[in-house]
Order: C-alpha cells, then structure tokens, then sequence
C-alpha cells in the first residue's frame, strides 16, 4: 500500500482488459490509496478515480478524444446534453450539405431542357427535405453512439459541471476523473435590439417549421454566403447584407469577385 495516486500502468501481459475489468468492482471515488496487483507477467495499479479521463462535450473533439484515450487502455467517461457528434454532424456541415444539394435542383430542371430534356418543376416541399435530413442526421447520432460504446467509452446523457479539480457533478452524480477535458464548442447568442424577434442563427435554420418568403441574411463569412445560396436555391427571395464592399474577406481576391458576381446573377441581392 503506497499514499500517493498513480495512473493505471500496464506491462506485458496477454489478457489486460479482462485483468482490468476483474479489478474494476474494488474501486470507487472513495479509494484513497494505490493498490497493486502483482503477476509474474504483468502489474496494474489501481487509480483512486472513477474515470482516467472526464470529456465534456460529444462533438467532433470530445468524440475523438474519447476514443483514442479509451484505445489506450483508459478508463474514459463523456458527457453531452444535446446531441452526439456536435456542430458538425447536427447543425453545421453535413445538413448543410443536404440542404445545398437539395437547392441546386432549381438549377438543374431550368438548364435541362438545353440538354434534350422536358422537365416540369414540381413545387418545392420543404418539410420533406427538413425531415428527410433530420432522419440522416439521427443514424449518424447513432453511428457516434456505436463508435464510443465500441470503444469502451462510458457515454453520459446530461450537462456536466466541474466541481473540483478531480471531481465533476453530472444528472445528479458526483463523478471523479483524473483529468478533465472540456470540449463544449459555442452556440450562438441573439444580440439584442428591436425586432431581433424575427430574427434566426445558422442553427434554428435546419428546423424551421417552413420557409419564408423573404430573408435577409447578416454577415459575410461563407457560413452566411453559403446560407444565402441556400435559401434562394429554394425558392426565397433573398438579400446578402454585409458591411464591407465585397464578401468573403480572407479569401482569395478572385474568388470573392467571381462568387459575388455569380450569387447576383442567380437573383440574389
């Protein structure tokens, strides 16, 4: 029996993660000192914490942290209290993408008939494409939950709070770890100002009940273009507000012109 905490060690042995689960019954937050168990092939010492690792947050950094620290033989635990997957997969690139392959299709029946084809557009159904995409977005949830649990990592469902250094309060638990990674990404927040009511983020943009008729989209970074283009494609009458002469800024000079140049001769203000 030694006083002071160690990190769980491993050293040759053909069976670890059996040898590791056999043990794991003894321990709990209240063990205090390090206990060792020897075996002429291997020796494992006991962490006086619940969990080797603690990650906050299920996005694309907490997901892949968990994994990899878990494939290494920790004892890894996540708290999300929305959705796996994070921004990306919920209410960033991939529903995005959808949303652009579904506007593109506009495009497409208007420049068939040049290409020997009758094409009568029928009207656009927003409710089917908001839908279809929420029912994606669902399996791919479910693929992040398969990788964890794969993975052996203990996956929780609520907002996680750090108490201490070591000790974080989770739905109504006090859970110990040896370290703690925080990986909670952003949400955006409404400034105030009159008639900010009737205004959305990117993130409420994925689940409106129907389309407007017209839009006006602030900003000119390329989530804000990429809306835009969005939202005209379905049939929206849109307007890109941006405080500067040209949008985009960062990117290369050509490029901006070209895409602002583009984006008008599709109808959009």
């Amino acid at each position: 029996m030694q006083s002071r905490p160690s990190r769980t060690r491993y050293h040759h042995h053909p069976q670890p993660v059996a040898a590791r689960n056999a043990l794991r019954p003894a321990m709990s937050a209240a063990t205090t000192t390090r206990l060792e168990c020897r075996h002429p092939t291997y020796e494992i010492a006991m962490a006086r914490y619940d969990y080797d690792l603690f990650v906050i947050g299920a996005g694309s950094g907490g997901v892949r942290a968990s994994r990899m620290s878990a494939r290494f033989g920790a004892r890894v635990a996540v708290a999300e209290d929305r959705y796996l997957g994070g921004t990306c997969v919920n209410v960033g690139c991939v529903p995005k993408k959808l949303f652009v392959y579904g506007s593109e299709f506009a495009g497409g029946f208007a420049d068939a008939k040049g290409f020997g084809w009758d094409v009568q557009a029928a009207p656009f159904d927003w409710p089917r494409l908001r839908d279809n995409k929420t029912r994606e977005i669902t399996r791919l949830n479910g693929i992040y939950g398969h990788m964890l649990a794969d993975a052996g990592v203990t996956v929780l469902d609520g907002t996680a709070r750090i108490v201490d250094a070591h000790t974080l309060a989770v739905a109504g638990r006090l859970i110990t770890a040896e370290h703690i990674l925080v990986a909670t990404g952003g949400w955006p927040k409404m400034p105030s100002w009159p008639g900010n009511e009737y205004a959305i983020s990117s993130n409420e943009m994925f689940f409106l009940p129907q389309l407007p008729r017209r839009a006006l989209v602030v900003g000119g970074g390329y989530i804000a273009v990429e809306f835009a283009g969005i939202l005209s494609g379905l049939g929206v009458a849109t307007t890109l507000l941006y405080r500067g002469a040209v949008f985009l800024r960062g990117f290369d000079d050509g490029v901006r012109s070209f895409v602002a140049d583009d984006l008008r001769k599709k109808g959009i203000e």
